[in-house]
C-alpha cells in the first residue's frame, strides 16, 4: 500500500491522524518519517524510530497514573483481584527478569497456553518488555491442535497453567501441553500458573510462575538491569496470532511492535470509550486478535482501566455479565454478537437499568448483527443512553478497523473500496471484494513462515490490501459487509476453516468423502455442518452413533469451535459441480433443518443446485 498521498486528501488526513497519535507514545529514538509504504507487508511505518510496548502499557503511566486501577480481574468462581500500574509494572518487571533467567531475550519466541488470567496480561507485556515475541494460544485448543501451533511458533519457553475454568468445568491445560510437547521439540521450559490447584505431572523443565516471579524480583534487587525494557525498532515483531487454518497448517499472523500499539491505542480512545477515565470491559477470548487488542493493549497503552473476566458469561448464573457491569461500573462493552444472542436468551425481562447505568459506550464486532439484538443492545442494554456501533475487522489489521456509526473525531480512514475480480471499483449497489487503499499501520507484518498462496491473495493488486471479504457499495458511500469469499465460517465471531476440517472429517476411516458448510443460528450467528459420504464398511447413520463420533473426532483435532453442530450423511457427492456450487447447494438443504443428523440423497443435492444456477439467473 504506498503512493504519493498528497493528490489524495483522504489519504493524507489519514497519515496525519495516525502522525499526531503517535506522537503520544513514549519513544527510545524517533521516528524520522511516519511511513514508507510499499507494495504487500513490507511496507515500513515509524521509519527509524524505536520504542518498548511495555513501557509504553505500564511504565510511561507511573508518573501520573501510578496509583490508578490498570486491571480488575474477576474469576469464573467468583474470585477478584485488582493490579493498580504500579502493581503491574512490579509483575511485569520481576517476570521478565525470571523468564531472562531462563535465556529468554530478543527475538525468542514464548508461547502462552492460558486463559484469562492476570498471569497472561502480565507474561505478555514481560516478553514485549525483553523483545521477544509471544504468542497467545486459546485454552480450548485439544493438544494435537496445540501441538501443530507449538511447531509452527517454535517457542523457547511455554507458560500455561495447571488447569482453567471455562463453563464451570476445569479445562486440563498442563496435561494437553505435555501431551503436545511431546511432539514438539525445541521447547527448553514449561511455567505453570497455579490456577485450580488439581492434580499435574511434573518434569524436568517445568516450574511454578509464582516461583518464576520471585526469583526475577529477587535479581532484580541485585541487578536491576536484569529484564530491563529493550528499545525496539518500530516494525519489530510483537506477537503471533493464527488464522484460521485454509492450507492445512496453521498460519501464524506475526503483528509489528510500533504500527500496532498506535492503532490499538488510537481505536481504544477513539471508537471503543468514551473518555480517558472510561472502565472499560472486552469480553472475547484472550486467544482471540481482538482479547489482545482491544482488552489489553489498547486500553493500557490509553492509561485507562480494563475489566478482565476468566470464563464463560453463563457461569454460575446467567445474570453474571449485568452482575460484572454493576459491579465494576463498567462504561464502554465491547462483545461479539453470539455474546449478545446469549445475553438476550438468557433473560426474561430487560436487565434492571439501575444496574446498568454506567453504559456510555457498546461496540459488537466479528460478525453481523441482527436488527433485533442490535435494537436489544440499544433499548434494553444501553438504555437509550450509550451509543451502539457495530466494528468490522480483521486479525491481519489488527482486530477492528471501523465502526459504524462513525465516530467524532472520526478515526483514520483505511480506503474503503470495493472492487471486482479485475480490481476494478464496482458501481453502487455492486458486490465485490472489500479493499483497503490507504497505508494501515496494524497490517500484518508477515507470517511466522510465509505461505505465497497466503500472501499473494492479500497483496493481488498493486497498491490495495485485499480483505478476502464480500461487501457491496452503497448509495451514500458507505460499504456493506457480507461475510468472507473462501470457505471460512464465523462461528461465534471468530473464523473456522472449512477446509480444515473437511480434511480432518476425511481422515476418518468411516468417511470417503466430506464437505463442510454453514447454518444460521440465533445464538452463535453460524455452526459448522459435515457433509459427508460413508466408506462402504461404516455401519448405518440412522443410529446417531456415527455422527456423534465425527463430531467429536473433529472436536478432538481442532477444538470445540470446530466441531459440527449437524451431521449430514449423504450417498453421494455429485460429480460435475464446482466446489462453490456444491457447497451453495449442500447450505441450502442444511439451512433449512434444524436436526442434528440428516440424511440426503445425491439427487436432492443436484436438484438444489440446479434451483440455486436457475435463481442466479
Amino acid at each position: 500500500m504506498g503512493g504519493d498521498s498528497s493528490s489524495d486528501p483522504a489519504r493524507a488526513a489519514a497519515l496525519a491522524a495516525w502522525e499526531q497519535e503517535a506522537a503520544t507514545l513514549r519513544w527510545s529514538r524517533p521516528f524520522t518519517r511516519l511511513c514508507d509504504p510499499q507494495p504487500g507487508p513490507a511496507a515500513r511505518w515509524f521509519v527509524d524510530g524505536e520504542l518498548n510496548v511495555a513501557v509504553n502499557c505500564v511504565d510511561r503511566h507511573l508518573e501520573d497514573r501510578a496509583g490508578c486501577t490498570a486491571l480488575q480481574w474477576e474469576g469464573e468462581p467468583g474470585d477478584r483481584r485488582e493490579l493498580t500500574y504500579a502493581e503491574l509494572a512490579e509483575e511485569v518487571a520481576a517476570t521478565a527478569a525470571g523468564l531472562a533467567q531462563l535465556g529468554v531475550g530478543r527475538g525468542d519466541r514464548v508461547a502462552l497456553y492460558l486463559g484469562l488470567v492476570p498471569e497472561t496480561v502480565v507474561a505478555m507485556l514481560a516478553c514485549a518488555r525483553l523483545g521477544a515475541v509471544h504468542g497467545v494460544l486459546s485454552p480450548t485448543l485439544p493438544a494435537e491442535a496445540l501441538a501443530d501451533r507449538l511447531v509452527d511458533l517454535e517457542p523457547r519457553v511455554l507458560v500455561t497453567q495447571d488447569g482453567s475454568w471455562r463453563g464451570g468445568v476445569v479445562l486440563p491445560l498442563k496435561a494437553r501441553a505435555d501431551e503436545a510437547l511431546a511432539a514438539t521439540p525445541g521447547v527448553e521450559h514449561t511455567v505453570v500458573v497455579r490456577r485450580t490447584g488439581i492434580d499435574i505431572a511434573w518434569y524436568e523443565g517445568d516450574r511454578w510462575f509464582h516461583e518464576l516471579r520471585d526469583a526475577g524480583a529477587a535479581v532484580r534487587q541485585r541487578d536491576a538491569q536484569v529484564g530491563a525494557p529493550v528499545s525496539l525498532p518500530a516494525d519489530a515483531a510483537l506477537s503471533v496470532v493464527y488464522l484460521a487454518d485454509r492450507r492445512g497448517a496453521p498460519i501464524g499472523v506475526v503483528h509489528r511492535s510500533a504500527g500496532y500499539l498506535v492503532y490499538a491505542s488510537t481505536l481504544h480512545r477513539r471508537a471503543l470509550s468514551t473518555g480517558p477515565d472510561d472502565v472499560f470491559w472486552c469480553a472475547v477470548d484472550i486467544g482471540w486478535i481482538a482479547g489482545q487488542t482491544h482488552a489489553v493493549y489498547g486500553p493500557l497503552c490509553a492509561g485507562a482501566s480494563t475489566v478482565l473476566f476468566e470464563g464463560t458469561l453463563g457461569t454460575p448464573t446467567r445474570a453474571r455479565a449485568w452482575q460484572m457491569i454493576e459491579q465494576y461500573g463498567v462504561n464502554a462493552f465491547v462483545t461479539t454478537p453470539s455474546v449478545a444472542r446469549n445475553l438476550r436468551h438468557w433473560v426474561d425481562s430487560p436487565p434492571s437499568q439501575a444496574r446498568l447505568d454506567s453504559l456510555r459506550s457498546i461496540v459488537h464486532l466479528g460478525e453481523p448483527i441482527d436488527d433485533e439484538t442490535r435494537d436489544w443492545l440499544r433499548r434494553d442494554v444501553g438504555g437509550g443512553r450509550a451509543v451502539v456501533r457495530d466494528g468490522w475487522g480483521q486479525i491481519e489489521l489488527g482486530a477492528i478497523v471501523s465502526v459504524e456509526p462513525p465516530t467524532d473525531p472520526p478515526l483514520p480512514g483505511p480506503g474503503f473500496e470495493v472492487v471486482d475480480a479485475r480490481g476494478r471499483p464496482v458501481e453502487v449497489g455492486a458486490v465485490g471484494e472489500l479493499t483497503l487503499r490507504h497505508p494501515w499501520p496494524a497490517t500484518l507484518l508477515g507470517m511466522r513462515h510465509p505461505d505465497p498462496w497466503v500472501s499473494d491473495r492479500m497483496w493481488k493488486w498493486p497498491g490495495r490490501y485485499a480483505t478476502g471479504d464480500r461487501a457491496r457499495r452503497e448509495r451514500d458511500g458507505r460499504v456493506t459487509m457480507l461475510g468472507r469469499i473462501d470457505p471460512v465460517i464465523s462461528v461465534s465471531g471468530q473464523l473456522v476453516s472449512a477446509d480444515e476440517v473437511r480434511d480432518v472429517l476425511e481422515e476418518h476411516p468411516l468417511v470417503a468423502r466430506a464437505e463442510v458448510v454453514a447454518r444460521p443460528d440465533r445464538r452463535s450467528g453460524q455452526v459448522v455442518v459435515a457433509c459427508v459420504v460413508l466408506a462402504d464398511d461404516a455401519p448405518p447413520p440412522v443410529t446417531g452413533r456415527v455422527a456423534r463420533e465425527l463430531r467429536e473426532h473433529v472436536h478432538d483435532s481442532l477444538g470445540g469451535l470446530a466441531r459440527p453442530r449437524a451431521v449430514a450423511f449423504v450417498d453421494e457427492l455429485p460429480g460435475g459441480l464446482a466446489r462453490a456450487q456444491l457447497r451453495e447447494a449442500l447450505g441450502v438443504l442444511c439451512g433449512s433443518s434444524t436436526a442434528e443428523v440428516l440424511v440426503l440423497t445425491g439427487a436432492q443435492v443436484q436438484a438444489a443446485a440446479a434451483a440455486t444456477a436457475g435463481g442466479d439467473e
